[in-house]
């Protein structure tokens, strides 16, 4: 995918992953899941976030996430995916952690230009919800296993 604003210019994975931490970031704030701030973005908000994200990756993460919320129209809502049941884990990873699952995720199923509409699937996918899932091992399998239970929409 093209930069919106410097047509010259490709969007690197780094790009992508500012992106996908902040979608993490974003929900986990305001207690929704990834899925919700995605489709309130819509293709426009992504394609601008992800032409921006060079720039936007030098401010605090917190005034992204409340301009987000207001240029989005985010609410707050009441899932909570860092509540995990002690007998599984203890441990829950964080958002650059997700961020780049995520990102590797896109990546690998991206092709040629169409890189929000792989964001808009991936994060449709009932896939995240078992990813999303940190009582389970979903989110620390090897990427090339993400990338076929995506494909195959089953773990």
């Amino acid at each position: 995918m093209t930069n919106i604003y410097f047509p010259d210019q490709e969007i690197t994975f780094n790009e992508l992953y500012f992106v996908c931490y902040m979608i993490e970031r974003t929900a986990r704030a305001i207690k929704q899941r990834n899925n919700y701030v995605v489709g309130k973005m819509g293709k426009d908000g992504l394609a601008r976030q992800l032409s921006i994200a060079e720039t936007n990756h030098c401010l605090n993460p917190n005034e992204v996430v409340d301009a987000w919320k207001d240029e989005y129209g985010l609410e707050q809502g009441n899932v909570d995916v860092t509540k995990v049941d002690a007998r599984f884990t203890d441990k829950v990873p964080s958002e650059t952690q997700m961020g780049k699952v995520y990102a590797r995720l896109i990546s690998s199923v991206t092709q040629d230009d169409e890189l929000v509409e792989s964001i808009q699937k991936v994060y449709a996918s009932p896939i995240c919800d078992a990813i999303d899932n940190y009582n389970s091992s979903a989110y620390y399998e090897p990427s090339y296993v993400q990338t076929r239970a995506f494909l195959n929409n089953q773990f």
